[in-house]
């Protein structure tokens, strides 16, 4: 049973982390960097929460979270595409402003009672011995993760749109020869990547921990940063990366709770120390990132005028 609630746990623990990171990764597919991951979250934790409080329908929190998230993202857009500013500290901005705005509209809040979004049962399945509560009790967005893994891996790898936007992101300007809309496709990309990052903070304030505090995303926006060029901008492996880092997470947590004898400083560290480990392991391999990443990353684009 304690196995099982481990899962369980890992499971909730990982959601918002795959969500988070597969929007990023169709971004950065296109070629646009956007380190707002965690700004973007936080908006979207707090717009969910909002919404669910008031309204009182868990439903409608999830769809306040992906459009504040996809709007905050649009902000990025507009200063990063339109503007050509330098992504890399747009977004670091972005993060900085989602932070302490979204303490600022949270304010009164906190302590507030939280709506969680239930899980879904489903009959018969659900019932089953062990993986009947693991797989087919959970909620929606449980099941809105798996089918973004699923969706996103076809759509890039087996649809004519999805290789316009790899495209793009290997090289604006021969997609631009083409006759692509490169701005359209980055933009769309974006917004994209904003939506998801909202339905992952969404996830956080209503399923993992239903309730609002300042910062509840603890930098799981760099870890779904990171979680990207782990995988190799592969969905499937954004998938298994992220439940390893949820399995990190959780462990230390109940290593703090076996009273294990090691600092819990350093037990609350380890997702972080794991994260560090993991970017050091994958940048040896030089190779593999070269082929995988999109060679556009992080280059303006200016159109022909």
């Amino acid at each position: 049973m304690m196995f099982q609630a481990m899962l369980l746990t890992i499971i909730t623990a990982s959601t918002p982390l795959v969500i988070a990171a597969i929007g990023e990764l169709v971004t950065e597919r296109s070629g646009v960097l956007n380190l707002g991951v965690e700004g973007m979250m936080v908006m979207g934790a707090v717009g969910a929460f909002a919404a669910a409080h008031y309204t009182g329908s868990p439903l409608i929190g999830v769809v306040a979270g992906i459009a504040t998230g996809a709007v905050f993202s649009l902000l990025f857009g507009f200063l990063t595409l339109t503007l050509v500013a330098n992504q890399v500290a747009t977004g670091l901005a972005l993060t900085l402003l989602g932070l302490g705005l979204s303490g600022q509209l949270g304010e009164k809040l906190v302590g507030a009672p939280g709506v969680q979004l239930m899980p879904i049962d489903i009959p018969v399945l659900s019932g089953l011995p062990f993986v009947g509560p693991v797989l087919f009790h959970q909620d929606m967005i449980f099941y809105l993760s798996i089918a973004l893994v699923i969706g996103v891996h076809w759509f890039l790898f087996r649809s004519r749109r999805g290789l316009m936007l790899r495209a793009v992101g290997d090289s604006h300007a021969s997609a631009h020869t083409l006759g692509l809309n490169v701005l359209r496709i980055r933009y769309l990309a974006v917004l994209f990547g904003g939506g998801c990052a909202g339905l992952a903070g969404a996830q956080l304030s209503l399923v993992y921990t239903p309730q609002w505090a300042e910062n509840m995303t603890a930098g799981r926006g760099w870890i779904a940063l990171a979680l990207v060029v782990f995988a190799s901008w592969r969905p499937a492996r954004v998938l298994a990366g992220g439940y390893l880092f949820g399995a990190v997470t959780i462990g230390q947590l109940y290593a703090q709770a076996l009273g294990i004898g090691l600092p819990s400083q350093f037990l609350s560290a380890l997702p972080y120390a794991a994260t560090i480990v993991v970017l050091i392991a994958i940048s040896h391999n030089r190779r593999t990132t070269l082929i995988n990443t999109p060679a556009a990353l992080g280059k303006p684009f200016v159109p022909d005028r």
